[in-house]
């Protein structure tokens, strides 16, 4: 459970970049401070729950778009996103093209490299040192029980 709430907070965080870099090169892509957070929460949400959708619709019917799952879902949460939230909002089709391409690959990489800081590196170093503890807790209440044996 706690893996998963970091993956969320790495994906929201992520997202969170790729909104503000968009917002920042792309006219066109228009963000309002007030909605910032319930834009990047609702388009996380929405990324978390179209990308598997879009993945097995495209496997199941058109194979040969499977290498482009990332975009679609990302094209298919901003839009969704800007039909819910008025904090989003994007005009013209070079921006749309552009939103989408800008916010799959920021938050694609800083996903991946967030993912890998905080989930690979610091959670399984804390959960390798934990189970060492566990080890070495046990050796030593084998110790003791076997002392505590000799002596009776």
């Amino acid at each position: 459970m706690i893996r998963f709430l970091l993956n969320f907070a790495v994906n929201l965080v992520s997202a969170a970049v790729a909104f503000l870099i968009a917002w920042a090169v792309i006219d066109g892509f228009d963000l309002s401070l007030g909605g910032f957070f319930i834009a990047v929460a609702l388009f996380t949400a929405l990324q978390s729950l179209l990308g598997p959708f879009v993945f097995n619709i495209a496997r199941q019917y058109a194979s040969a778009i499977l290498g482009g799952i990332g975009l679609v879902s990302t094209l298919l949460a901003l839009w969704i996103t800007t039909l819910i939230s008025g904090a989003l909002s994007i005009s013209g089709v070079s921006a749309w093209i552009a939103s989408t391409v800008v916010v799959w690959l920021v938050s694609a990489l800083a996903g991946w490299g967030l993912g890998y800081l905080i989930l690979t590196r610091w959670w399984d170093r804390k959960q390798e040192a934990e189970a060492e503890n566990a080890a070495a807790d046990a050796a030593l209440a084998r110790r003791e029980a076997k002392k505590a044996k000799k002596e009776k």
